[in-house]
């Protein structure tokens, strides 16, 4: 191949940890699986928040929280294995008590993604997909957060930090290594990762309300439309046929 090269960022050769058979999964966190199972009409319905529950006991995917969920759920393991080497949100290595990813798809690497992925990386001292060692903070290079108006975009725990840029992520990571309380720009309090899974894990933690619905750069057409009175067009008008509630042209 001539040229540049294509490298793949997310590289999934790394499966889960078969020889540490260690968990702080406990009776109280099975029937908490129960709960969850009994939420779907098909048990196996259930094994991603599932494994959201798992993440946020054991701080990763462990080999005994994949045995758990497959005997609950009548599968097997290597059906829980598929399921969870699929997805990127779950993590087969320790994650820390804060998880920093930071978005580098186009628009956010047009904005400064990868510089910021950089400078997040130096600033901890540590490289994509890797913890540091004091378990503090993990950092991760994420794909597509659909938030592009607030391009570049970090995660913290899964809560935007919207608009980002070096400055803001050195003071970031400096207050949550302080221990001070952090907010994303949304609104919501940063909590730690094992806190986000077991939201995840449909357990909810009185936050939901915290913060806007919407941030200022989503809502900001609207805001002109309404103020220069613009409306959508009547489709009597456009010469297009209606469409009813049930699909069919009038």
């Amino acid at each position: 191949m001539s040229g540049h090269d294509f490298v793949f960022a997310f590289d999934d050769a790394v499966g889960i940890d078969v020889s540490d058979q260690t968990t702080a999964i406990t009776d109280e966190t099975i029937e908490e699986m129960r709960q969850i199972m009994a939420r779907y009409p098909e048990p196996r319905s259930a094994l991603l928040p599932m494994l959201h529950l798992v993440q946020s006991v054991d701080g990763h995917l462990t080999d005994a929280g994949v045995k758990i969920c497959a005997d609950l759920l009548g599968i097997s393991t290597a059906q829980v294995n598929g399921v969870a080497t699929f997805y990127t949100m779950y993590h087969r290595q320790p994650a820390g008590t804060h998880h920093i990813g930071v978005c580098t798809t186009t628009l956010c690497a047009v904005m400064g993604g990868d510089v910021l992925l950089e400078q997040v990386s130096e600033k901890l001292g540590i490289h994509e997909g890797q913890t540091t060692p004091d378990g503090m903070f993990s950092l991760e290079r994420i794909e597509c957060n659909a938030a592009c108006d607030f391009a570049p975009v970090m995660m913290v725990n899964w809560e935007f930090m919207d608009s980002m840029t070096p400055e803001k992520a050195d003071q970031l990571i400096e207050d949550l290594r302080a221990g001070k309380d952090v907010r994303s720009t949304r609104g919501a309090t940063i909590t730690s990762w094992k806190q986000s899974e077991r939201v995840l894990a449909g357990f909810p933690d009185g936050r939901a309300d915290e913060g806007p619905t919407a941030g200022e750069a989503s809502i900001r057409g609207l805001k002109i439309a309404r103020e220069r009175g613009w409306t959508a067009p009547d489709p009597a008008d456009t010469g297009r046929p209606a469409v009813t509630q049930e699909g069919e042209a009038k």
